[in-house]
């Protein structure tokens, strides 16, 4: 039986939504040792989110920033905590609905995502800077 934890750090982007598969998989080289397991990410952020989405149509990507940013405008009146400016509590907010942990099936190697399936990083601050995720992956050896 494997076990690994490690902290991957996710390079710094711009406000918006990013797939992040492919960093996530670089930074795990030991997937390759896993005959079948879970692999575990947690998101070490409150003003950030980690999800499953499709990967393949970058209009995607633009549709999530255009309506998390509608819906949960920075700087709306009715928010009060506002320590960090007007994107903070928006960005908590946009954290808890999208969430930040995934469990992730891992065959042969490889994540079990579908074909249209990818990690992606909601970076919902102006100057979120890099970000921590805490990576554990468990499961039977190949042989």
């Amino acid at each position: 039986m494997l076990w690994h934890q490690t902290i991957l750090h996710l390079k710094a982007r711009p406000r918006g939504f990013h797939l992040v598969t492919n960093e996530i998989v670089a930074g795990l080289p030991e997937l390759a040792s896993v005959k079948v397991g879970i692999l575990h990410l947690f998101l070490q952020h409150t003003s950030a989110s980690l999800f499953i989405n499709e990967n393949a149509d970058p209009d995607v990507r633009s549709d999530f920033s255009h309506w998390s940013d509608q819906a949960i405008p920075d700087g709306a009146r009715y928010l009060v905590h506002r320590l960090e400016g007007a994107d903070d509590m928006p960005a908590h907010i946009k954290s808890g609905l999208f969430g930040v942990s995934l469990s992730l099936p891992v065959a042969d190697g490889r994540l079990q995502l579908g074909t249209w399936q990818g990690v992606y990083l909601g970076e919902h601050r102006n100057d979120g800077g890099s970000r921590q995720v805490v990576a554990t992956l468990w499961g039977e050896r190949n042989t």
